[in-house]
Order: structure tokens, then C-alpha cells, then sequence
């Protein structure tokens, strides 16, 4: 284990990067909301179309809440920002139980997708704000690993939720979950914490960087009038767009196209959740090598042909696979922006800086499902809206080949920020505010 010293104090850096992948974990359960799909529309009679609108909410509330909530985690601090996120997801879970109960659907647009969409965006920022400060030397695998977290969530309660629901019912199913969602993000939040300002890196760590370039680090009002805060942005939007609209449908095009069973298309959201989560560690680690955009060139490019053969696969085992790529290019794109932003504005405004860029993640959310579904109803199948996925991944691929670093021309006294040169990351002190001509 490394631990890192302030003041006499010892921090072990990976038990708060456990603390934040047992979050992650927990607020990842969001993207197994298809499984609750048919019992609600079963049990109430509801239009499907209503009650998608709640997992459409609660995307919308998790990214605004990350780019609103970002500057709470550099101000107030890590602890409290994590705790109440835990209160309000684990609220917002609970009131899903009682909306089941009293068969209110506004009651469930508002509890799982305002409350709980707010709990998750705030819980989501911070353990990513946090852990790229404590690993300067790791930051694309522990971004990588703490949102793989989220992946794997889906897949947990993915299985678990249809094993529970006909043994004690929609409601107290989501009771369960609420109750154990709160212990488990209570105790988490308890270990994260921002480094304190006398926070020192390892020997270890330093001796690689004493010869490395500095960067600078810039505030958010700086950040937003460069271009490329925007170039990531898009390529956020675009990776999230095109991946989202496919998980939102993978069940129904798996029974339409390849014409299996329900339960095997859940077998397959199954497998692909684990790769959502698996392609987050991937990507992420293989962008400390091969830095941050190049990796983002492989994400979108590769992704561009997948998404106009796909949709003519009738085969299981090659329609199975290239999901499952897919869905780990998109959890790629969640892992390494994190390590893109914070090399691109610097680690002292993270919070607040990334939390914007997440606004991308919110947008999408709603664009990515609605325009399936509006292509599909209008085209009569998902062919011509997997067309147009594919279509924007080759825009976002081009859009980043415009990305610039805009610390190649900083002159290396005007910050204390280095960069290691050997794994990409960078260790973050109290830095100057430079001013942005990129």
C-alpha cells in the first residue's frame, strides 16, 4: 500500500480509492433501470415511453448536477459533498419504493430522477475530483478504475433486481436497495477527502518527476474561453450519444434482429455491462501510455464502422461481441476524460472544470434515446438512428484531431505542476493562475 504524509498525518490514497469505487459501484445501478421497465409498465399499466422518461430525468439531473456541483467538492470539501449525495440518492431509491406502493408516477419522475439523478451527479464528481489529486502519478488508471465501478454496478443489480421483485415485490425491492444504498454510501463517503494543502507525494513518486515540464492550471472562467474545453465537450457528447442511444435499446434489437429470447438479450446487457465496466480500466490505464488523446482517436474511430455493420447482424455470437466493444468504448470515454481535462486545465479547478464538462454527459442523455426513439418510430426500425450514431463518431473523431495541449508554450517557471513524462499524470500543489492564448 502507498501512503501519502501531511503533517505527521498518514493518508492511505488506496483506501480512499476503494471508498470511491464502492460509490461509483452503487450510483452505476442507474443504468440498470431497463430491468424495472416491464414491471412497473406490468404492475400500473403505464406507457413504456413514461416510464423511460424517469431513466431520461435521472441523466439529465446526474449531469447537471456534476457540472453544478463540481466547485462544491473544491470548496466545501470531498466528505460532505459524498454524504450528501448518500441522503439524496438513497432518499431518492426509497421514494421509488413508495411510488411503487402508492402507483405515482410523478412521484417516480421525481424521487428516481430529480432526487436520485442529483444524489448520483454529485456522488459521481467527487470521488473523480479527488482521486486525480491523490494519484498524480496514476491518474488514468484510477479514473479508470473508480468509474469502472459504475459500470459494474449496472450489472449487479441488473441481476440481482429481477431475482427480487417477484419474491418481495416492486416496492419493497426498492426499499432494500434504498436502505443498503445508504449504508454503503455513508460509510464510503467518509473516507474521501481533498489532499490537505501541505499534502506531499511520495519519494518515490517525486524522484520521477524532478526533471519533468511543468504545466499550468486555470479557473474556470479561463477554461471556458478556450477551445478546448469545448473540442472535449463534443467529443464527450458524441461518444456518450452514440452509446447510450444502443444500451437504451440493446434488448429490443437483440430480440428484433437476432430474434432471441428476452432473457437472452438480458444476457447480453449482462455481458456488455461487464465489458462497459472492464473497457473503463482498459482505456483509461492504456491512456497513460498512449495519452489521452490518442486514445480518444481509437475510441471514436473504431466504433465509426461497428455502428453501420451492426445493424445488419443476425448472428449472436458477432452481434454479442461487437456490443460488448461498443459498450466499452463508451465506458472508455467516461474513464479517460477525467485525466484529458485535468492535463488540459490542471488539477486545482477540477471539481468545478470537469463538473461542466459532464454537463456533455447530461445532454446526451437525452439525446441519445430520444432520437432513437424518434428515428425509429418515424423509419420504422433502429437502422437509420444506429446510421446517424455512427455518422457523429466520425465528427467527434475529427473534432478531436483539433485538440491542441495548451501548455506546450508555457514557459516552465509559471507554474509548479509537473507532468511525469513516464505515465502521463501530473502532481498538483497550489499553482498560479496563468492566462489562457490557446
Amino acid at each position: 500500500m502507498t501512503d501519502v504524509r501531511s503533517g505527521g498525518a498518514v493518508h492511505n490514497r488506496w483506501l480512499i480509492a476503494g471508498a470511491g469505487v464502492v460509490m461509483q459501484v452503487v450510483l452505476g445501478s442507474v443504468y440498470a433501470w431497463s430491468v424495472f421497465k416491464k414491471p412497473f409498465v406490468d404492475a400500473f399499466g403505464w406507457p413504456i415511453m413514461d416510464v423511460g422518461f424517469t431513466f431520461t430525468l435521472a441523466i439529465l439531473f446526474i449531469g447537471l448536477a456534476a457540472a453544478f456541483g463540481g466547485k462544491f467538492v473544491d470548496k466545501a470539501g470531498a466528505r460532505k459533498v459524498a454524504t450528501v449525495a448518500a441522503l439524496l440518492f438513497g432518499a431518492g431509491t426509497l421514494l421509488t419504493g413508495l411510488a411503487a406502493a402508492m402507483g405515482s408516477k410523478y412521484l417516480l419522475w421525481v424521487g428516481y430522477g430529480v432526487i436520485g439523478g442529483i444524489g448520483n451527479g454529485l456522488g459521481y464528481i467527487t470521488p473523480i475530483a479527488v482521486l486525480v489529486r491523490w494519484f498524480p502519478d496514476k491518474r488514468g488508471l484510477v479514473t479508470g478504475l473508480a468509474v469502472m465501478g459504475f459500470g459494474f454496478g449496472a450489472a449487479i443489480v441488473g441481476q440481482i433486481a429481477p431475482l427480487l421483485i417477484p419474491s418481495f415485490g416492486l416496492a419493497n425491492t426498492f426499499y432494500l436497495f434504498g436502505a443498503c444504498f445508504l449504508v454503503l454510501l455513508l460509510g464510503a463517503a467518509q473516507y474521501l477527502n481533498n489532499p490537505p494543502a501541505d499534502w506531499a507525494p511520495a519519494v518515490s513518486v517525486t524522484s520521477k518527476l524532478h526533471t519533468q515540464k511543468p504545466i499550468a492550471s486555470f479557473d474556470i472562467k479561463t477554461a471556458l474561453g478556450m477551445r478546448q474545453f469545448y473540442i472535449l465537450w463534443v467529443v464527450l457528447f458524441i461518444n456518450v450519444t452514440a452509446g447510450i442511444g444502443l444500451i437504451s435499446n440493446l434488448s429490443p434489437m437483440a430480440q428484433d434482429q437476432v430474434g432471441v429470447a428476452a432473457a437472452l438479450a438480458g444476457t447480453i446487457i449482462f455481458v456488455s455491462s461487464l465489458f462497459n465496466g472492464c473497457g473503463r480500466i482498459f482505456w483509461a490505464s492504456l491512456s497513460d501510455k498512449l495519452g489521452r488523446k490518442g486514445v480518444f482517436m481509437l475510441i471514436l474511430g473504431t466504433q465509426v464502422p461497428l455502428f453501420f455493420i451492426i445493424p445488419h447482424v443476425t448472428n449472436l455470437w458477432v452481434f454479442s461481441a461487437l456490443a460488448c466493444y461498443i459498450l466499452a468504448c463508451y465506458g472508455g470515454g467516461f474513464a479517460t476524460m477525467p485525466a484529458y481535462a485535468a492535463e488540459t486545465f490542471g488539477c486545482k479547478h477540477m471539481g468545478r472544470i470537469y463538473g461542466k464538462v459532464l454537463l456533455a454527459w447530461g445532454a446526451a442523455g437525452v439525446v441519445g434515446p430520444m432520437l432513437m426513439e424518434y428515428i425509429k418510430t418515424t423509419s420504422g426500425n433502429f437502422k437509420m438512428a444506429i446510421y446517424v450514431s455512427g455518422a457523429m463518431l466520425a465528427a467527434g473523431f475529427l473534432v478531436n484531431l483539433l485538440y491542441k495541449n495548451p501548455h506546450a508554450h508555457i514557459a516552465a517557471d509559471e507554474s509548479v505542476c509537473a507532468i511525469s513524462g513516464d505515465v502521463g499524470g501530473a502532481v498538483c500543489e497550489e499553482v498560479a493562475e496563468v492566462p489562457a492564448d490557446a
